[in-house]
C-alpha cells in the first residue's frame, strides 16, 4: 500500500481549486449536498423565502469548500503541466 494519501477530491489540472470526486466519500458527500439543495426548493423558492434559501445554499457551498480542503489536495493555481 502506498503512503501517498488518497483524497476525496482531485485537483483541477487548469486553475486553482478541484474537480470531481475521486472516491465514494466524496460521491457521498458531494450527492448529499446536492440533494440538500434541491430537496427543499420547492419550499424555499418563494418571493418572501428566497432570501433564506440564498443564505442556506451559500451555507451550503462553505460546506462542499471545507470539505473539499480538508480531504483533497492542497489548493494551489495549476497551468496544466505534467508535473501536478
Amino acid at each position: 500500500m502506498s503512503n501517498e494519501p488518497r483524497y476525496w477530491y482531485a485537483a483541477k489540472r487548469y486553475g486553482w481549486g478541484w474537480g470531481p470526486p475521486t472516491t465514494w466519500h466524496g460521491w457521498v458527500v458531494s450527492i448529499l449536498i446536492i440533494a440538500a439543495i434541491v430537496a427543499p426548493a420547492r419550499f424555499f423558492l418563494r418571493p418572501d423565502r428566497i432570501g433564506k434559501y440564498l443564505v442556506y445554499v451559500a451555507v451550503l457551498a462553505a460546506v462542499q469548500l471545507l470539505v473539499c480542503y480538508l480531504t483533497g489536495p492542497p489548493p494551489r493555481w495549476r497551468w496544466g503541466g505534467s508535473d501536478d
